[in-house]
């Protein structure tokens, strides 16, 4: 079965609307951390450029988006592309953007308050991106897309490291990018709880996501 041209055509536009949405909530978010504006993740103002430079690309949110954009990109310029690293970077991104729209709707959304262009960046990598990735992914595919439990394992590769990261910079900073793992605050024990209860959800959801590219119709193939 091969992929019908509109059905190809669709997703093109479709990935090609998620990159854009995210490339201008970047733009956005870098323009306010040099113009010293609210952060779109936490709201925080101060510190110098390049410490709040660096803090932005330390957030988990704005890697997953980053990782979600390259991915988009290739879906829209090159839909034939395929490989196992491939898979391996598509399974990141929707595991990725997934987990950061539910951690920020259910955890985060009700401590950060933010109005303007903060919120503008924040409603593109928070809530467009995600649930629009999420749903390209439920429509289009391409299914099977997500290959066996190697592709899992090597898909973890990425968040495991971001943990390791994040722990150990706050050991030297005494800065962590969000409160249920602020360990100055919280304690290190629970905030490492905190972090492995979200990798077994996203393992959890990992599981669900190679149910699904199973059973689901398969509108796009997977190449190759």
């Amino acid at each position: 079965m091969t992929t019908r041209p509109a059905v190809l055509t669709v997703s093109r536009w479709c990935y090609g609307l998620i990159a854009a949405v995210i490339a201008v909530a970047l733009v956005i978010q870098i323009v306010l951390v040099f113009q010293g504006g609210a952060d779109a993740n936490s709201g925080e103002t101060g510190q110098s450029a390049g410490v709040r430079l660096w803090r932005l690309f330390s957030y988990f949110t704005i890697q997953s988006n980053l990782i979600l954009l390259a991915v988009a990109v290739v879906q829209a310029s090159r839909p034939a592309s395929g490989g196992r690293i491939w898979r391996v970077a598509r399974l990141d991104a929707l595991l990725g953007i997934l987990i950061t729209g539910l951690v920020y709707a259910i955890v985060l959304a009700p401590q950060i308050h933010l109005t303007g262009w903060p919120l503008a960046a924040t409603i593109g990598f928070h809530y467009v991106s995600p649930w629009a990735a999420v749903a390209a992914w439920l429509v289009f595919g391409p299914r099977p897309g997500t290959g066996g439990w190697g592709t899992v394992a090597a898909a973890f590769g990425w968040p495991v490291v971001w943990l390791v990261y994040i722990f150990v910079q706050g050991a030297f900073t005494h800065w962590y990018p969000y409160p249920f793992m602020d360990v100055t605050e919280i304690g290190f024990a629970t905030a490492v709880r905190n972090a492995l209860l979200v990798v077994v959800v996203a393992l959890v959801f990992a599981g669900l996501v190679r149910l699904a590219d199973r059973k689901l119709p398969a509108l796009r193939r997977e190449p190759g």
